[in-house]
């Protein structure tokens, strides 16, 4: 049965049509609305917006960072400097394949593990579309060999900058300190603001201390850059302002002489001026050169530094402790005369022995059988163990600790340098908090010359021999002395008050003090000679700190100068002009048979150099006066 097949509708077909059309034009109609709403929120509502993004796609803003402040000794000679350099930078945004990059950049510009490291870090804190550094000053042919190749790498390019320098090296590395690259704890710490375009910041030392002073205020310029990035020219340029230059105290030619004087042994020495706290001359031997430091230190370079048997790296004149051996005693002798525990005539019989009543134990005086009958200053000319025995005894720990903390142990003397530590002063609170246990008469009376817990920084004794030498009126050390406004103008001086009143009540406990202290020096005292030829007068003491516990007689019978030194830590502390002062010397040598003849001639040079700036020396120094002892029937008053 054949089938017949359906007849065309083709009304229906039509008005479907029809519909269909009308459908897609009213969807046509509806996109066409919604196209022109859009258009309108963006050109209308988001004009400026867009404005904006267009402008800054064309328009960029590259920060300009300050010059880094000069800085100077006392009589201007240029410590740290900035010159002129060209580093690699790469701007991550404009690189398409930032791995290749690297690696074809390494055949063209050497780089090394330590520059990608750095470079990598900095990736992680910096936007995208910042410029980070990756090598730092790029050599002549460096830059010759990356010009040729520069269509190669989009988004890299050399900028010039300036860099820190120190020509001195290190000579002063320990007081100038250095600059080094910002990282992320910096990046938490200092205004963003104020750093942009900063790769680098004071680490150490002045550089460190005096950072805002030094860093200056940044600038900026407005730049049109083309679809590559380049620069086609500026539009606006607002510039940078230039740190304040800085003037410090020291001088360079007495700071020469100290470090010569040491002949590359380990120690550290300080000069003072006790009239205004002025540091004159700060060292710490061995150094190093902080120009390793500027763009990042070598890992081998720095692990062979902190693995230096003789830490160069460490400031031992504000971070090195040692015990001060008899350097003490002429401040525990006047804290006897102040505290009305002793006049300048009582004597005390040296038998070489001193016992605690009640006690067995000997405490011995350095000359076996004693030296006989002295008061305070041959005591003091003779470093006379016994009369300072007493005298710590009588006076007690908590008196004793009470007054030499009045001159500065125990606690940072405030120097305008970071790391400074405080010593230890021995006290009974000091022992009970970091021993838990009771404090003994013993302990006392070796305190009284400068062993057991003592512990001071050359910077500490220095400084409170400038108090003493300044008639008890102390002035916390200080390195700066002035800054200057970039340019050479304005400069202006930092004030450094008094920390307070006269610490010495009656002059004439000043001047038997100050007269043992001569006698050391032109008497028969440890420094005996170190005067000679010296137009000034010297007032001084030695100091021999012994390193180890004695365990046998040897210290005795073995006078072997390689011995004693192994075992000592040699000290010697001095002013002059005597009856005016002004200059103090603390100087330490970490293994020194004795202190006189071996700290001794350090400080002398170091004398020596100040004398050469001086205008119009004395005449050759006249002999001391009050060089016999009182009659020996007068002793040493109890309390």
């Amino acid at each position: 049965m054949r089938i017949r097949p359906d007849i065309k509708d083709a009304r229906g077909e039509s008005a479907m049509f029809q519909r269909r059309a009308l459908a897609g034009f009213a969807l046509i109609v509806l996109g066409l609305c919604g196209l022109v709403a859009r258009y309108v929120y963006l050109q209308v509502d988001q004009h400026d917006e867009y404005t904006l993004r267009s402008q800054q796609n064309r328009i960029k803003q590259r920060a300009l960072p300050p010059g880094r402040g000069l800085i100077y000794d006392r009589e201007g000679t240029l410590l740290a400097d900035n010159v002129p350099a060209f580093r690699l930078e790469v701007v991550p945004e404009q690189v398409h394949d930032l791995k290749a990059t690297l690696a074809a950049l390494g055949a063209v510009v050497p780089l090394t593990p330590d520059d990608l490291d750095n470079f990598r870090k900095q990736l992680r804190l910096n936007r995208r579309f910042d410029s980070i550094p990756l090598k730092m000053q790029l050599n002549e042919d460096e830059i010759d060999r990356f010009a040729v190749n520069q269509w190669r790498f989009p988004g890299v390019e050399v900028v010039p900058y300036q860099i820190r320098r120190y020509p001195l090296g290190d000579l002063y590395a320990h007081v100038v300190g250095y600059v080094n690259r910002i990282n992320e704890r910096d990046l938490a710490q200092l205004d963003p603001a104020m750093y942009k375009g900063t790769t680098h910041v004071g680490r150490t030392g002045i550089e460190r201390a005096y950072e805002a002073q030094l860093h200056g205020t940044p600038g900026y310029d407005l730049v049109e850059v083309n679809a590559d990035g380049k620069v086609q020219r500026v539009l606006e340029h607002h510039p940078a302002i230039a740190g304040r230059n800085l003037y410090l105290s020291i001088d360079t030619r007495i700071q020469r002489a100290a470090v010569a004087a040491f002949a590359g042994r380990p120690g550290a020495a300080v000069a003072i001026d006790p009239r205004n706290g002025q540091v004159l001359a700060m060292v710490s031997v061995p150094s190093y050169d902080p120009n390793l430091f500027i763009n990042g230190i070598s890992t081998a370079a720095y692990r062979e530094l902190t693995t230096a048997p003789n830490k160069p790296l460490v400031n031992r004149a504000i971070q090195g402790v040692y015990q001060p051996g008899s350097t003490v005693k002429p401040l525990l002798g006047l804290g006897g005369l102040e505290l009305g525990l002793r006049r300048p005539q009582d004597t005390v019989l040296s038998t070489g022995e001193f016992f605690i009543p009640g006690q067995s134990r000997a405490y011995r005086d350095d000359v076996r059988g004693g030296v006989g009958v002295v008061n305070l200053m041959q005591a003091i000319e003779k470093s006379v163990n016994t009369y300072f025995y007493k005298l710590a005894l009588d006076m007690g720990i908590d008196r004793l600790s009470q007054f030499m903390g009045s001159f500065g142990f125990g606690k940072p003397t405030g120097v305008d340098l970071y790391g400074e530590l405080g010593g230890v002063l021995p006290s009974r609170e000091w022992k009970r908090q970091h021993f838990r246990q009771p404090w003994f008469p013993g302990e006392t009376v070796i305190a009284g010359i400068g062993q057991g817990y003592w512990g001071v920084t050359p910077i500490q004794l220095s400084h409170a021999f400038a108090t003493l030498a300044n008639h008890g009126v102390a002035y916390a050390p200080r390195l700066a002395d002035a800054t200057e406004a970039p340019g050479g103008g304005g400069r202006e001086d930092l004030v450094n008050p008094p920390l307070g009143p006269s610490l010495i009540t009656r002059n004439s406990n000043w001047q038997a003090i100050d007269t043992g202290m001569e006698m050391v020096i032109y008497g028969h005292g440890t420094g005996h000679g170190l005067g000679d030829g010296f137009p000034y007068r010297i007032a001084g003491k030695s100091g021999t700190a012994e390193r180890f516990s004695r365990t046998t007689d040897a210290y005795d019978t073995n006078r072997n100068k390689a011995y004693l030194a192994a075992r000592h830590r040699a000290w010697f502390v001095a002013y002059t002009p005597a009856d005016q002062p002004r200059i103090v010397v603390a100087a330490l040598l970490e293994a020194g048979a004795w202190g006189g003849s071996d700290a001794g001639p350090i400080v002398r040079k170091i004398f020596d150099a100040w004398l050469a700036g001086q205008k119009d020396p004395p005449a050759a120094a006249a002999p001391p006066t009050m060089t016999q002892p009182a009659p020996a029937t007068t002793q040493a008053r109890n309390p």
